[in-house]
């Protein structure tokens, strides 16, 4: 059961990484301009010069119908090779793994301070004696999960480096460098962690197991984290995929507003000059990610509650 399991969820991941490269590719054929244009002449239109626009085409193979350029690159990227820059020369799979481990970086801090932070929310919001105070604490998720990211990021620079210069601006020198970004985009991720884990608590403590818990003596607090947590902490385990895809997408925009050099400014660059190979390499990691960590999660679960078993996980996966 379990080798038929991992195919069919392989099989599943292997359409959403193909449904990602086609999709992607029709988008940036569909954008105004191609890269021979902007590299013939840039947004000055009166400067681009005809034959060079049709040599660059040629050269580029984008003079070809658009059935053979996605044939192509498709077969290519099937064996790990998304082509050549256009505006560099260098292969997109080189470009995408130099600019990887900024991000990763970022991105692997940035998932820590999110789960930290949302646990600690949801549990003190539950915890809370107070009316007043839980009220309080449960509407930080919803407002955390509308705010904007480069909003965020923005504020927390206007705060914490131009007017207490505790964090640099910008750049990746350092630890220092990775705090403010790491915080931006964990905000939104906490607080969809929160928001998740808190209606999973509530719902869990209406449960009839937790009132015989009580019944046999147990601290508030005892019954919370030692009975209720792991339970509720499942439905909130299933949205790690989103939650990295989330991670991800924010990181693009963070190092953005951060000047960070990483995937972000790579994808953003790639995107205005129409660099097809790059973007598709990016959009087949990023793709590659959700489906792997889906996967992981799926098959942790069995481990987590004994009683989910694989077949169960399976019918829901399907």
């Amino acid at each position: 059961m379990w080798g038929s399991y991992i195919a069919r969820r392989i099989g599943q991941g292997l359409v959403v990484l193909w449904a990602a490269y086609t999709i992607s590719f029709l988008i940036l054929y569909l954008l105004p301009g191609d890269a021979a244009t902007l590299f013939a002449g840039g947004g000055d239109q009166e400067a681009i010069d005809p034959a060079l626009v049709a040599q660059l085409r040629s050269e580029l193979g984008l003079d070809r119908p658009l059935w053979e350029q996605y044939i192509a690159a498709l077969g290519k990227a099937l064996t790990g090779d998304f082509g050549t820059s256009t505006q560099t020369g260098r292969p997109a799979s080189e470009l995408l793994l130099e600019s990887l481990p900024p991000t990763l970086a970022l991105t692997a801090f940035a998932f820590v301070l999110s789960v930290v932070f949302g646990i600690i929310l949801a549990l003190a919001a539950s915890l809370a004696r107070a009316q007043w105070l839980r009220n309080i604490l449960s509407s930080l998720p919803p407002l955390g999960v509308s705010v904007p990211v480069f909003w965020i990021g923005l504020l927390l620079l206007q705060a914490f480096s131009f007017r207490l210069r505790l964090f640099p601006s910008m750049g990746n020198e350092g630890f220092e460098s990775l705090v403010l970004p790491a915080i931006t985009i964990a905000i939104p991720s906490g607080a969809f962690i929160a928001q998740l884990l808190s209606r999973s608590l509530r719902s869990t403590l209406a449960q009839p197991y937790v009132e015989i818990v009580r019944a046999k003596g147990a601290s508030e607090r005892r019954v919370q984290l030692g009975h209720a947590f792991r339970n509720a902490a499942i439905p909130a385990l299933t949205m790690v995929g989103v939650l990295i895809g989330g991670l991800l997408s924010g990181a693009v925009v963070t190092e953005t507003v951060f000047s960070r050099l990483g995937i972000g400014r790579l994808v953003v660059t790639a995107v205005n000059n129409r660099d097809v190979p790059v973007v598709q390499a990016v959009v087949v990691f990023a793709a590659l990610v959700f489906v792997v960590a889906n996967l992981v999660v799926d098959l942790v679960y069995p481990l987590i509650d004994r009683r989910i078993t694989l077949a169960r996980t399976a019918f829901v996966a399907a």
